[in-house]
């Protein structure tokens, strides 16, 4: 079991720093195996670094495939990944919400960089149910992740000043990549009749896919998985679905499926019987070898799941 990060932890934690400002006889602070070492919190913002950082880093992901960053928890092993690594790159946004106050006192000594932090505001959802805070699955929008590409070109270059230029080279073409990517995505969504083009999921992670592609997205519970849902919502869910004759709605990787599986029991007690279209990769990437294991192939998975389903 997991432990807790408490405020017991505080000595340990500048222990564990100091031993990392230290190194090993023959490593350099900050590095693997002679490289950078870059330190992630999810599989999003770990590809992200790798194809930005090439053979010149060594890249460390906290949360594995199906992992959710909504209830994630350090443990004092992540700790001190964490405190030996060169960069750490996190989302933001509160994704992390239970490792927001680590990362702030971890800032103190060391370069800790949301990649989504310098995004702009005007181009975030701001939720009312969210209490104030922005939603932070910006992923979804492939041309706003695309933005996060100089923030984390930036961190790379300062962490490692001599491969500044090859950062600004691989950023250059992986933005070339996502336009591709993007508008891949715009032409798949367009083929789906319009009024199919409802996204029903266990919780409302897709709201910037919506935006950016044209979907109505409605999840069952709030942004966070934290939230939890009820009969109410189950009900409203049904209604949605009974009134526009959906065909599929879909579960998430990282989300347990009982939430949808109410929905369908729903929907089957009114006549309806609505299907499950597939697993959607929200919160976290696929398992290596999946397709979904890199942030194109997630993005090309779900875009696959969904208009296989809708069409």
């Amino acid at each position: 079991m997991r432990k807790e990060i408490s405020k017991w932890a505080a000595p340990w934690l500048a222990a564990l720093w100091l031993l990392a400002g230290c190194g090993g006889p023959t490593e350099t602070p900050g590095q693997a195996g002679g490289r950078l070492w870059v330190a992630c919190t999810t599989g999003m913002v770990a590809d992200l670094a790798r194809n930005l950082g090439g053979d010149r880093v060594e890249v460390d992901c906290l949360m594995g495939p199906g992992v959710d960053p909504h209830y994630y928890k350090a443990s004092q092993g992540d700790l001190e990944r964490l405190s030996r690594a060169g960069l750490v790159l996190y989302n933001g946004l509160f994704l992390e919400g239970k490792m927001e106050e680590i990362f702030a006192k971890m800032a103190r000594e060391k370069r800790v960089v949301p990649v989504a932090g310098q995004l702009p505001p005007d181009r975030l959802r701001r939720p009312p149910e969210f209490d104030g805070h922005f939603d932070p699955h910006v992923w979804f929008d492939v041309s706003l992740w695309r933005q996060t590409i100089p923030t984390v070109v930036a961190a790379l270059g300062a962490a490692d000043p001599e491969g500044a230029a090859e950062y600004q080279r691989r950023g250059a073409a992986y933005a070339a990549r996502l336009d591709t990517l993007h508008h891949w995505v715009q032409d798949q969504i367009t083929a789906i009749p319009s009024d199919q083009r409802m996204l029903v999921t266990a919780h409302d992670a897709f709201g910037y896919f919506g935006r950016a592609y044209g979907v109505e997205v409605v999840g069952l519970q709030g942004i966070s998985t934290v939230a939890e849902y009820g009969v109410n919502d189950v009900i409203r869910m049904v209604d949605l679905i009974m009134g526009r004759r959906l065909k599929a709605i879909f579960v998430e990787s990282s989300v347990p499926q009982r939430s949808i599986n109410a929905v369908r029991e729903g929907c089957r007690g009114r006549g309806h019987e609505v299907q499950i279209g597939g697993t959607l990769y929200s919160d976290a990437m696929g398992e290596p070898s999946s397709g979904a294991d890199t942030y194109e192939g997630m993005v090309r998975a779900n875009v696959h799941t969904i208009a296989a389903a809708l069409k």
